[in-house]
C-alpha cells in the first residue's frame, strides 16, 4: 500500500488560500472555509482508497506568529479530519519538518520510504478536492512499474507526486511541477508515470474551470467533492458568461 501525506496547514483566515482570497469574490474567512472543505474531500478520498492516510500538518513553529493561536495546530488539523472521517482512527498526524514546501514535502517522503521502510509514498495538497479512491488506487498501481508517478493538474502544477525512490527534492515543485518532477525524476534514472489530469483550486482562474465541472457532476448524478461541493453552493458562487470573459459573480 501507498502511504499518503496529505500536507495540511490549519484552515486559519489569511493563512491558507490566500491566493483563492485575492484573485476571487470570497473573502479570507471564506477562502479559509473552502480549503477546510477540500482538505475534508481529500481526507476521505484516501481513507477509503486503498493507501494509509498520513496527515502532516505544519506545526506552530512553523507557522508565521500572527496565525500562531491558543489552538495548536494540530488539534486544528485533527478537528478538521475528525469533521471529515467516520473514524478518525483512519488517519496518523506527523508534523512537517522544513522551512519551504519543497524541504517539507522531501523530508516526509524520504522519512517514509527510507526510515519507514514503506513501499510507496506520495504527497497531496489540500487543494486537490477532485482526487478520488480511483485515483489513489490506480497510482499505486502504476508505483508497481514506475518509479515517480505524477498526477498533472492545469499550468503545469501537480496534485499528486507519488515515489516509491526518493529524488533530489531541492526546489522539486519549482513551476511548472510537473516538468520539474519529472526531471528530477529522470535525473535519478527513475521511470515516470502520470495520472488523468484534474483540477485543483487555488486562485479565482480555477473557480472559473472548477464550478461549471461541479455543477455538471451533480446534474449528472456523478461523483462529486462532496464538502467543496455544499460549500460553494452555500455561498452562491457561479460563472456568468454574458461577458466576453467568464466571471465570478455571487447569486
Amino acid at each position: 500500500m501507498t502511504t499518503i501525506a496529505v500536507m495540511a496547514d490549519p484552515p486559519r483566515e489569511g493563512l491558507v488560500a490566500t491566493d483563492l482570497a485575492a484573485t476571487s469574490p470570497l473573502t479570507e474567512a471564506e477562502a479559509a472555509e473552502c480549503y477546510a472543505a477540500m482538505c475534508r474531500d481529500v481526507f476521505v478520498a484516501v481513507s477509503r482508497s486503498g493507501g494509509d492516510l498520513l496527515v502532516n500538518y505544519r506545526p506552530d513553529d512553523l507557522l508565521p506568529s500572527e496565525h500562531v493561536t491558543d489552538t495548536t495546530a494540530k488539534a486544528a488539523v485533527r478537528a478538521l479530519a475528525a469533521g471529515a472521517l467516520d473514524d478518525p482512527g483512519d488517519a496518523r498526524f506527523e508534523p512537517q519538518v522544513g522551512s519551504a514546501f519543497d524541504a517539507r514535502a522531501g523530508n516526509t517522503i524520504t522519512h517514509l520510504l527510507r526510515e519507514e521502510g514503506v513501499t510507496s509514498a506520495a504527497v497531496v495538497q489540500g487543494s486537490a478536492p477532485f482526487l478520488t479512491r480511483t485515483l489513489v488506487d490506480n497510482a499505486a498501481m502504476k508505483l508497481r512499474r514506475a518509479e515517480v508517478v505524477l498526477g498533472a493538474s492545469t499550468r503545469g502544477r501537480v496534485y499528486y507526486a507519488g515515489f516509491t525512490d526518493p529524488v533530489d527534492f531541492a526546489d522539486a515543485f519549482t513551476p511548472p511541477a510537473v516538468e520539474t518532477l519529472t526531471d528530477r525524476g529522470r535525473d535519478a534514472g527513475h521511470d515516470v508515470d502520470f495520472l488523468p489530469i484534474q483540477p485543483v483550486l487555488e486562485t479565482g482562474a480555477d473557480l472559473v474551470d472548477v464550478l461549471p465541472l461541479l455543477n455538471a457532476r451533480v446534474d449528472a448524478e456523478r461523483i462529486v467533492p462532496a464538502n467543496t461541493a455544499a460549500f460553494l453552493d452555500r455561498i452562491g458562487l457561479r460563472v456568468d458568461r454574458d461577458g466576453a470573459e467568464p466571471r465570478l459573480v455571487r447569486s
